[in-house]
């Protein structure tokens, strides 16, 4: 049992030299929020530090051709949805009273207009020619609430243009969007923003549209556990272990959200009761620090560690319904102050070690996830019982094990281990070796170290390239643990075994879950030389966690290795490679890993591996052997 007060974070941020450097921006005093225990104070620091960091990367200059826009100081390009960053500004401006603010809003809406603008009243996700314009919906929402909240901030006549043009693009999306229009995420969220800009155009069609998307979304429930699906097809036909496409960071920081704003403004209690139970049920996904476990989703080729690379965040769906679960309120708290921890030289970097390993941040996750806070600074601020806000989130429990079954996905909470295995069977849309698979252990997590394993992509894919990083490194590698085996140049693992079966049981006390899968390749073929069989344990006690890996077929075992990346940043100190036990000096704790088999280390490019899904960094360890065995202990 964990005391919520342990996680408040209490090291302010670094300072502006790094970015400043690089880039030559010029460097700014900026205010670096401290430790608090209010979610509306520090998202009102994080904002203001994040505003004044895009404020100052605004090309401003008249003759560059991203004049207007806001420059990502890694990639040198304006990305297309920057002119969202028009509502953060002006509430800015507001708060400030920093005329900057307001020029600076005005000149993103002509970058808006002359780079990502099109004749049919879309915007473009990106400044290229057949980009996707579904963002529109998103950019609709934004100019809405600059409109609603910071209108008396602009003259008359730009109001006017700004109404002109999101009646043009409000047009586009109710001829467009239905319920089955891209993935979830798009008709739901168009169910508010049409609903809002039906009421700031005062233009009924839209608010029935609205209306008519968010009770279609309605059926978009899993029958068994209440997760939003609908990120990916086949939309309506559930996989042959009955799961649908289910993404939890696209959930939890953008359908839901939207599903929230739109019941709370027309007042919708049947949505308002869904949508509360649905995020009872996503909540069980996050880690006691904030953390979104995304280790298992369709689209968890976008997981941060803190949610999702280009949605809004999770704030205004739990936040705004914190009077009806004051847990909510916690998890709006703890995932602001993960969002904290991952934010260097003003701007958001998208997971735990990108510093350590020297990645440069996309500027994007800043410009989503400031107007998440500025939609709850907004509003009202919920007032909670302070006795309330000590009430443990669920994975803050030692409650022993939960099965998600519309995921195939088991949670495990045995003393101060957290753990998820899963054997969900949906792959996004027609993708191949996406998120793992096969009873595949994808997150462990301790109290006193924070993530110890994480999955990551079965393979590194760029299935949105304009919105993911290019991994560079010829020596990085999958972050699951799993069992592989490389024949020519094809990769087979159980990890990808979409038939793989799982079975949880109690043995004195200890939580046991026994995988049996084989391996296969990312489109489910056996190795030629025939099928190899594969059992995997894990078992769970208070204090430690122990592995079993073992395989049968017509191989020899020098084929087949087990892969157990490690998570460890760049300056931790190990001991024990080559050797049977090895540790990890962690800051708070040491981990300690024994081996039936000598500890073998993967080369890596620099001290340590990297994956950009979840911004995690690894020492990549390997064993051989048919049959290896491995505990890992956290000593504190």
């Amino acid at each position: 049992m964990f005391s919520r007060r342990k996680f408040i974070r209490t090291t302010a941020m670094g300072g502006t030299g790094l970015l400043a450097s690089l880039h030559g921006i010029a460097s700014l005093d900026w205010p670096q929020p401290q430790a608090t225990n209010d979610l509306y104070t520090l998202s009102d620091q994080l904002v203001r530090l994040w505003g004044q960091t895009l404020l100052n990367l605004q090309v401003t200059d008249a003759s560059r051709k991203e004049y207007g826009g806001i420059l990502c100081p890694t990639y040198k390009i304006v990305h297309g949805r920057v002119g969202d960053t028009i509502y953060p500004f002006l509430h800015l401006a507001a708060k400030t009273k920093d005329v900057r603010y307001i020029d600076g809003a005005k000149q993103l809406y002509r970058w808006m207009e002359k780079n990502v603008s099109q004749e049919d009243g879309s915007w473009l996700n990106e400044p290229v020619k057949g980009a996707w314009k579904g963002t529109t919906i998103f950019s609709i929402i934004a100019l809405c609430d600059a409109l609603h909240y910071h209108g008396d901030l602009l003259d008359e006549t730009f109001k006017q243009e700004l109404r002109t043009r999101l009646k043009k693009a409000g047009d586009y999306v109710y001829n467009n969007f239905t319920i089955d229009y891209g993935n979830i995420n798009y008709p739901i969220t168009a169910s508010y923003g049409l609903t809002f800009l039906g009421e700031i155009l005062d233009h009924q069609p839209y608010k029935v549209k609205g209306k008519e998307l968010a009770h279609q979304a309605l059926s978009f429930f899993t029958k068994k556990d209440g997760l939003l699906f609908g990120e990916g097809d086949p939309y309506y036909q559930p996989s042959p272990k009955g799961c649908y496409s289910v993404d939890l960071g696209y959930n939890v920081e953008e359908s839901l959200p939207s599903l929230v704003m739109y019941g709370l403004m027309t007042k919708d209690e049947e949505v308002l009761q869904i949508v509360t139970r649905s995020l009872q049920a996503h909540m069980e996904f996050m880690l006691p620090d904030g953390g979104w476990d995304n280790s298992w989703g369709t689209r968890n080729y976008k997981w941060t560690y803190w949610g999702s690379r280009t949605s809004d965040g999770c704030q205004p769906a739990y936040a705004l319904l914190a009077d009806r679960d004051s847990r909510f309120y916690d998890v709006a708290f703890q995932n602001t102050q993960l969002l904290q921890q991952c934010t260097h030289d003003g701007l958001l970097y998208a997971g735990l070690h990108y510093r350590s390993h020297n990645v440069p941040p996309s500027v994007h996750h800043t410009f989503t996830h400031i107007k998440a806070l500025a939609t709850i600074l907004d509003r009202e601020p919920m007032k909670l019982n302070t006795d309330e806000l000590r009430l443990m989130l669920p994975r803050e429990d030692s409650y022993r094990s939960r099965f998600f079954a519309d995921v195939q996905t088991w949670l495990i909470s045995k003393g101060s281990y957290r753990a998820t295995v899963t054997g969900y069977d949906r792959e996004y849309k027609k993708t191949k070796n996406g998120h793992a698979t096969g009873g595949a252990l994808t997150m462990l997590w301790h109290q006193a170290t924070g993530p110890l394993l994480t999955a990551s992509m079965n393979e590194y894919q760029l299935y949105e390239a304009g919105n993911m990083q290019v991994d560079n490194d010829p020596l990085s590698i999958c972050l699951t643990p799993r069992i592989e085996m490389k024949l020519g140049n094809t990769w087979y693992s159980n990890i990808c075994d979409l038939t793989a079966t799982m079975q949880e049981k109690t043995v004195n006390r200890d939580t046991v879950i026994t995988i049996h899968s084989r391996l296969v390749d990312g489109s489910q073929q056996s190795p030629a030389i025939g099928e190899v069989q594969c059992m995997v344990t894990y078992t769970f006690t208070p204090d430690k966690v122990k592995f079993t890996f073992a395989y049968k077929g017509n191989i020899s075992k020098e084929s087949v290795r087990v892969i157990f990346p490690m998570i460890s940043p760049t300056g931790e100190k190990v001991q024990g490679i080559g050797k049977r036990t090895m540790t990890i000096k962690k800051p708070k704790a040491t981990v300690m890993l024994n081996a039936n088999q000598p500890i073998q280390q993967l080369p890596t490019t620099g001290d340590r591996v990297f994956n950009f899904v979840p911004g995690l960094e690894a020492i990549p360890l390997f064993f051989e052997g048919k049959d290896v065995k491995l505990e890992l202990e956290v000593l504190k």
